[in-house]
């Protein structure tokens, strides 16, 4: 199958999910603790479940990576890179915020991504190449080329509470100098907006694979830039996760670099 066929079957997946989304959203959930302020609800694994059932239909050779279920290594270039539900706090609460991420890595690159949004039925796709588009609209990044005029997003990792790498230093110096902050809860969907040029620029600590690798695509194919905290390559199973519109880049490496 071709890398069109492929991106096809994500955007089935993630459509599926985002269905279960909408469903379950005002019902009663299961919701657990993974750790102290870390939830998984009964929707995740439900979402988890259809997607990995759509990519084995077509896929059974596959490897795939997902959130939620360890699953066997098989002798495969392809794996998929699931997050069934990205921003699970957010839906818990019945908070608007939160999407499916769907990316799909050959020999460790990745060649296609898709992230759904199902209350806004918002599709971000991109293929290894072919650009980043919004529902079949081409995106591109932001022309915002000064911090002082940049709309920034981040978020902060679980551990927060534990660890001094909690992100606190990095966003009390970057409030000083951009125009504002968001911080949204869903990780994918923050990257979507870079590429779609809503934000000018992200950064975050202790991601997951699941959360980068498809907005990752999303934003270097809408013309973005993406690496670590020092500029360096991104490594999607790294601590550091920085995205801009190129044009910032360098500014926010800067801040980042002050330390705290």
């Amino acid at each position: 199958m071709n890398l069109e066929g492929m991106l096809e079957i994500a955007v089935t997946a993630v459509k599926a999910s985002g269905a279960i989304q909408k469903e379950w959203l005002r019902k009663e959930k299961r919701i657990e603790l993974k750790g102290e302020i870390n939830l998984v609800t009964d929707v995740d694994r439900r979402c988890e479940q259809r997607i990995i059932e759509i990519i084995r239909m077509t896929f059974p050779e596959h490897n795939i990576l997902t959130e939620e279920t360890s699953m066997p290594q098989l002798p495969s270039p392809f794996r998929w890179i699931i997050d069934p539900l990205d921003g699970t706090t957010n839906y818990a609460h019945g908070y608007p915020r939160f999407c499916t991420s769907i990316s799909l890595e050959k020999e460790g690159r990745v060649i296609l991504g898709a992230v759904y949004d199902p209350l806004l039925d918002e599709l971000f796709t991109a293929q290894q190449g072919e650009g980043a588009f919004l529902n079949g609209e081409r995106i591109a990044v932001s022309a915002t080329d000064q911090l002082i005029n940049a709309l920034l997003c981040t978020g902060f990792p679980y551990d927060l509470r534990e660890s001094r790498e909690n992100n606190l230093d990095c966003f009390n110096r970057f409030i000083m100098e951009a125009r504002a902050i968001r911080r949204d809860g869903s990780a994918a969907l923050d990257l979507c907006y870079v590429a779609a040029g809503r934000f000018d620029g992200f950064w975050e600590l202790k991601l997951h694979p699941w959360d980068v690798a498809a907005g990752k695509l999303i934003v270097e194919e809408a013309g973005g830039r993406m690496t670590d905290f020092r500029g360096g390559p991104l490594n999607i199973e790294g601590k550091e996760t920085l995205a801009s519109n190129g044009k910032i880049h360098a500014d926010m490496i800067r801040v980042l670099e002050r330390g705290g």
